[in-house]
């Protein structure tokens, strides 16, 4: 076995994209980091709040991803709000700039994990999610945690 960590390690969460979005396809990317920016993430210190994504001459940037500059970096640390190049095969990035082109969609960061030691960021493909759409989600999921706790209360 190899020296570099197995498995996926979640490090941040887009929670308000579940809750402004139909999320319709998810997608995988790598980003392209500098070091210091590596280990802050390693460390927590990501947020993917207001974040979307790019794409432009052919390739994928995602803007509004804060990373907080490293606590012991020093001269190397980079701008927080930086754009930060996504990489994934040519073709699928053609294949999403048309569908955000044509479908009206929108391409949003839903999270960022370890993988294998590597950063890799969780796209959605997306569609705006209107305030009756919102209204709706959050009766249904506040009529769902009812019933839970109805069956709860019979089970016991």
């Amino acid at each position: 076995m190899s020296p570099k960590a197995r498995g996926i390690k979640p490090v941040a969460q887009n929670r308000k994209a579940f809750h402004d979005y139909f999320i319709l396809e998810r997608f995988e990317a790598g980003v392209e980091l500098f070091g210091t920016e590596v280990k802050s993430i390693r460390s927590g210190n990501i947020n993917l709040k207001d974040s979307f994504c790019t794409v432009k001459d052919g390739e994928l940037f995602a803007h509004g991803i804060h990373i907080s500059p490293y606590e012991k970096g020093n001269i190397f640390n980079r701008d927080p709000l930086r754009p930060k190049r996504l990489l994934m095969h040519r073709r699928e990035i053609n294949r999403l700039q048309a569908r955000i082109a044509q479908d009206g969609l929108t391409l949003i960061p839903l999270s960022v994990y370890l993988k294998d030691s590597l950063v890799k960021v969780e796209l959605g493909l997306a569609r705006g999610k209107k305030l009756y759409d919102k209204r709706e989600s959050a009766a249904r999921r506040y009529a769902d945690r009812e019933i839970d706790r109805t069956m709860k209360e019979r089970n016991r």
